[in-house]
C-alpha cells in the first residue's frame, strides 16, 4: 500500500511540474488559454491528490512530523515553492518579476525533490 501512495505521489509531482512548466509558457506568450478553466481547475487536483498521498505515506510509517527535520523542510520548500508559481503566474506585477519567480520556482522544485531523495535539509548539497 505504501509503493502505491508512494507512486502516486511521484507521479503528481511530475504531473504538478509539468503542468507548472505549461502554465509558465502559456503566461510567456501571453495566451489566453491560462484563464482557461481546465487550466485553471486541473492543478489544484493534482496538487491535492499530491498533498493527500504525501500525508497517507506519513501516517503510514508513523513520521513525527516535528522530528523529521527534512520532512519539515520539504513542506517549508512546498510553500515557498507555491508562493513562487503564483507570482510566476498570475500575481506578479511585471513580466520581469514573473521571470524571476519562475525560475525561483524550478529551483526550489529541484531543492524539494533534492531532500526527499536524500532525506536530508541539505538536499542535493548534502552529497557535496
Amino acid at each position: 500500500m505504501y509503493l502505491t501512495f508512494k507512486l502516486i505521489h511521484m507521479t503528481c509531482a511530475m504531473l504538478s511540474i509539468t503542468g507548472f512548466l505549461f502554465r509558465a509558457f502559456l503566461m510567456f506568450m501571453d495566451s489566453p488559454l491560462l484563464k482557461h478553466k481546465v487550466v485553471l481547475i486541473v492543478p489544484h487536483l493534482i496538487d491535492s491528490v499530491f498533498l493527500l498521498s504525501g500525508l497517507s505515506m506519513a501516517l503510514m510509517v508513523n513520521f513525527m512530523l516535528f522530528e523529521q527535520a527534512w520532512l519539515m523542510t520539504k513542506i517549508g520548500l512546498l510553500m515557498l515553492y507555491l508562493l513562487f508559481v503564483g507570482i510566476a503566474l498570475n500575481r506578479g506585477a511585471t513580466k520581469k518579476t514573473r521571470v524571476q519567480s519562475f525560475f525561483l520556482a524550478l529551483f526550489t522544485f529541484a531543492y524539494i525533490i533534492g531532500v526527499a531523495l536524500t532525506k536530508h535539509s541539505a538536499g542535493w548539497f548534502s552529497l557535496l
